[in-house]
């Protein structure tokens, strides 16, 4: 048996300038305002021209990101990652603005993929939510087909629309998401600590991210619970920020 091959490891060009736009909901959100103080530490840190747009409403959260994403394509240099954080009262698969009103999360993710924003095709997106994703709570666990062909082709060159984005959500679909008055939510700040404190391709980083979180537990209603972070990806190389 041949040995296999090891895996190209191709890492996306962060060369150019790197961009970041924060929606974030104050209201009736206490601890936000530590979880903004520590984004926008992570990212001078990292090299980002960061933005942050406090108490959007619904109609609000898409029209900054359709600013942010017209911004983009009118650059002249060359835009190498964008970053989008957002922060709000949720339910699954939608946010909530500041004026209680909901907005879909799937509206504001097409604004800056493949078709939509030239200027970020092939590049990394990366999204990140905190916010509640249902009513449920984690009390913890105790550790003890058919014939598909995939055709590819020389030329010419194309990709899917909905590639090269990484969505990092605090919590599993139907959870609920926790944050301390203080010191801001468990997922913005270990988050923060690591991405500002290790090296490597990002998905080893959330790794880290979830195992962190998985060891900790958050005093709620006082009853602890646990929380872990979701992430979904379509990536196509390796993502390095530092």
């Amino acid at each position: 048996m041949s040995n296999p091959r090891p895996l190209d490891e191709e890492a996306y060009d962060m060369s150019g300038a790197r961009v970041a736009l924060t929606l974030c909901v104050t209201k009736a959100r206490e601890g936000s305002e530590a979880d903004l103080v520590a984004l926008e530490r992570m990212f001078q840190q990292l090299g980002f021209e960061s933005t942050i747009k406090r108490d959007p409403t619904a109609q609000q959260f898409q029209e900054e990101l359709e600013k942010f994403q017209q911004a983009i394509d009118a650059r002249k240099d060359f835009v190498s990652c964008a970053f989008v954080v957002l922060m709000a009262h949720g339910l699954e698969g939608q946010l909530e603005g500041e004026d209680e009103q909901m907005v879909e999360l799937e509206n504001l993710f097409e604004v800056l993929n493949n078709k939509n924003c030239p200027a970020l095709r092939a590049k990394p997106k990366v999204y990140i939510v905190q916010a509640c994703r249902g009513e449920q709570k984690d009390p913890g666990e105790t550790v003890g087909g058919g014939n598909i062909e995939m055709i590819t082709k020389d030329s010419p060159q194309t990709i899917p629309t909905y590639t090269d984005a990484l969505h990092i959500y605090s919590t599993v679909e139907g959870y609920l998401s926790y944050r301390h008055e203080q010191e801001g939510s468990c997922f913005i700040q270990t988050l923060v600590d690591v991405f500002t404190e290790r090296k490597g391709p990002i998905l080893e980083l959330l790794s880290e991210v979830t195992r962190r979180m998985a060891e900790a537990e958050v005093v709620h209603e006082g009853e602890a619970r646990k929380m872990n972070p979701e992430v979904q990806s379509t990536l196509r190389k390796q993502l390095y920020l530092q």
